[in-house]
Order: structure tokens, then C-alpha cells, then sequence
């Protein structure tokens, strides 16, 4: 292990002890860095994509009480014969119970979700009876317990119905709203700046330049924090510029999250890396073995998280996904920061002849995963067939037909 002298600048330890880690080695450090902020009280529409903050528990069972599942008649089961007559003593419509009660050789007129009558132990289908007047006579056959739904079958009182660190999503909101919650306890809301970098960004809608091209990392960062349930209140594009990257800097940083897209490397034009120190920043990785996404960087500046992505679009992409995504997601309360992982025979055979784990994109389909347009990392139009990554790692072969983990993102 190399000494460092504590009379050398603090710059020039950073720059020392700088060196290409490994993808996990800079997860675990990206996370260690990452405290949940304060959770919230939101009312339970403004809930969807939330996490919850606290386990929660069922107040009531489902359905509340026995009820039909059917339009119908109540009657007792053992009182009915295939051909048998019933006659009618009332109707119990969904709502309010009207406290009826059935006997051998009666039947009640129900409906779909109406609680059961006393003394009724099943549903006869309004099908499968011909009325007579004010008498039914049944068709069937009929068991007790038919079309009936009992008190609890779905839900007990008690049972957990969303634990702490779940995503809430819309079948969520609904359960949670059966039970009678009108607000619910989730993560903190975090704020995030995107920075993209490069003289030969433009805007899309303006007019292109020779050597120009139009800035798709902000729409693609935006879009991929938008999905981790962040919003990007900020969007610049800063020029090549010291002075320029750093007023932008200086405004990225008051949010929670600041991700800058490009001037990452090492080239004359990369001005990311010095321009967060000179803000403040402490630099904490820069350069991770990982392909595509190299240039990677990530630093802390007070209660901001920086992280600073390959300016090729691919890479920023596989970067976020695997670094940015479940920085993010911890912040907002999540436990689970995994990408969804499936399994899927390969299309074809894969060797990573490399030096790094090689993220390979492609469509799942069927059961089935094929690499899909090029892989290099400036390949967008490849990145948007794909819905999944297969991860190779260095020195690997995969046969065709075996069977792999993808990961998934949509």
C-alpha cells in the first residue's frame, strides 16, 4: 500500500489513491454514503410511486362480512332440490343490511356483494333458476358454500398489507384505501439537477451547426430519474467553461442529487472533476470497470450526492442504472434498489474477451434474450429497441440457449 505524507495537499491525495475500482466496490461506496431522507405524511392519492416509510397492517378483513358473489337467491343448501321450489321472502341489495333471514324452502333475492341473509349458507345464480311468480324453482344442484364469499378470505385483520421500504403502487392505493387510510407515511421527496456538458450539445428544437449534435442525455437522465420517482427541477447545458460549469455547479448543488453528463475522462475538454473540488466537493471515485461507463465519478458535497456520467449515452444510461438508481432510491426510503431480475435462454453465444464486466443490451422476449443493435456506447438507437441488460463478466462464454439473469428496467 502506498503511504501518503500528511504535508502533501488534500488534491493530491485524491489524485493518488484514485484508481479503477471494481463495480461492487463502488456501489458499496456510493451506498455507505447515502442516509434516507425525513419522511412525510401524504394523503393516499399523492401516494402512488412512494415508499412507505412504516409497515402497514390490515384494519379490517376482507370482504368485512359474508357476502354473495353472484346476482342470485340466498338459501339454505340443504334445503334445496334440483327441480325443487323456493318461494321468495325478500331482497337484499349491496348496502345497508336489512337483517333478513332465510329457511328451508325460502329463497331472498341477492346481488353481487350484498351480505349473506341469516340462515343462508349459499348462492343459487340467477341463471340457473325459472321464476314462478313469488316462487323460484331451482335447476342445479346446490352445495353449501357456493358463490359465497366468507368473511376474511382474502384478508385477516392484522396481516401485513405493505411493509416499510415497498413501493405503493396503484393496486396498493386501492388496499390501502379499503382499510380505511386517507394519508399515508412514505419517504422523503428528493430534488436532483442534471448538468450536460460539451460544445456540441444543442437543444433540440434549434438549428444544428456542423459538428453539432442534439443534447439527448438530458431527456434520457431526466426520464430515468422520473421512473425512480425524482424529478429534475433543474436542466442545464454548460458550454466547455470553467467559469460557466461552475455557476452551474454552484445551482446543482441545492437540490439533493446533482448529476453531470460528460467532461468526465481525462481529456483537455474534461473539466468536471476539478470544478466540483473547487466547489467543495469531496471526490470520492472516478473511474469504474465496468463497459460501458468507464469514466464514472461520484463525490458529495454537503448534503448533495455528484455524480458525474460518461457523455456517450449508453454509458450514461448503464451507469445510472447501476450507480445513480439505487443512491436515489434509498434516499426516497426504498429497500429493495435492486434492478427486477429475470431469467431468459440466450439468443446467441457471448464471450467477454475484455478486461471489464460487459453490459450487453437486448430485447427479452418470449422467454428469450438477444442482443440487440450495436453495442458500442454511443449506439441510442439500440439503447431504445432494448429492454434488458445481460451482464458478462471478464473472461466469460455464455452458449446459446443457456439459460441467464437479465436484468429488466420497463
Amino acid at each position: 500500500m502506498l503511504a501518503i505524507s500528511s504535508e502533501l495537499p488534500i488534491v493530491d491525495c485524491q489524485l493518488i489513491r484514485f484508481g479503477v475500482i471494481s463495480e461492487e466496490e463502488a456501489r458499496r461506496r456510493i451506498l455507505e454514503t447515502v442516509s434516507p431522507l425525513d419522511e412525510r405524511a401524504v394523503p393516499l392519492a399523492g401516494a402512488l410511486d412512494c415508499f412507505a416509510a412504516e409497515d402497514y397492517f390490515a384494519r379490517l378483513p376482507l370482504p368485512a362480512f359474508d357476502n354473495s358473489a353472484m346476482d342470485g337467491y340466498a338459501v339454505v343448501a340443504s334445503a334445496c332440490k334440483k327441480g325443487g321450489r323456493l318461494r321468495m321472502i325478500g331482497e337484499q341489495p349491496a348496502g345497508p343490511d336489512r337483517k333478513l333471514r332465510v329457511g328451508g324452502g325460502e329463497a331472498i333475492r341477492i346481488f353481487t356483494g350484498a351480505m349473506l341473509p341469516q340462515g343462508a349458507d349459499a348462492i343459487v345464480m340467477q341463471e340457473d333458476v325459472t321464476p314462478h311468480g313469488t316462487d323460484i324453482s331451482v335447476n342445479v344442484e346446490v352445495e353449501a358454500g357456493e358463490f359465497v364469499r366468507r368473511r376474511g378470505c382474502d384478508l385477516v385483520e392484522g396481516q401485513m398489507i405493505l411493509p416499510r421500504g415497498e413501493r405503493i403502487r396503484a393496486a396498493t392505493v386501492a388496499l390501502l384505501a379499503s382499510q380505511g387510510f386517507a394519508n399515508v407515511i412514505v419517504g422523503g421527496k428528493a430534488t436532483a439537477a442534471v448538468i450536460s456538458t460539451g460544445d456540441e450539445l444543442v437543444k433540440p428544437g434549434k438549428e444544428l451547426q456542423a459538428g453539432q449534435i442534439y443534447d439527448s442525455n438530458s431527456a434520457l437522465l431526466g426520464a430515468l430519474l422520473q421512473r425512480c420517482g425524482v424529478s429534475a427541477t433543474v436542466v442545464e447545458h454548460c458550454r466547455d467553461d470553467r467559469e460557466s460549469l461552475s455557476d452551474a455547479i454552484k445551482r446543482g448543488i441545492k437540490n439533493h442529487v446533482l448529476i453531470i453528463s460528460g467532461g468526465v475522462s481525462v481529456g483537455e475538454h474534461d473539466l468536471v472533476k476539478e470544478a466540483l473540488r473547487e466547489a467543495g466537493a469531496k471526490i470520492e471515485i472516478w473511474r469504474v470497470a465496468v463497459k460501458p461507463g468507464k469514466p464514472f465519478l461520484f463525490g458529495n458535497i454537503d448534503a448533495c450526492l455528484a455524480f458525474g456520467l460518461p457523455g456517450n449515452p449508453v454509458s450514461a444510461f448503464v451507469t445510472f442504472l447501476q450507480f445513480v438508481r439505487p443512491a436515489v432510491l434509498r434516499m426516497i426510503g426504498a429497500t429493495n434498489l435492486n434492478l427486477p431480475r429475470v431469467p431468459a435462454k440466450l439468443a446467441v453465444g457471448l464471450t467477454n474477451d475484455g478486461d471489464r464486466p460487459h453490459y450487453i443490451r437486448g430485447k427479452l422476449e418470449h422467454g428469450k434474450f438477444r442482443p440487440i443493435g450495436r453495442q458500442e456506447s454511443h449506439a441510442l438507437f439500440g439503447l431504445s429497441q432494448a429492454n434488458a441488460l445481460l451482464r458478462v463478466a471478464v473472461g466469460q462464454s455464455l452458449k446459446a440457449d443457456e439459460i441467464i439473469d437479465v436484468q429488466i428496467w420497463d
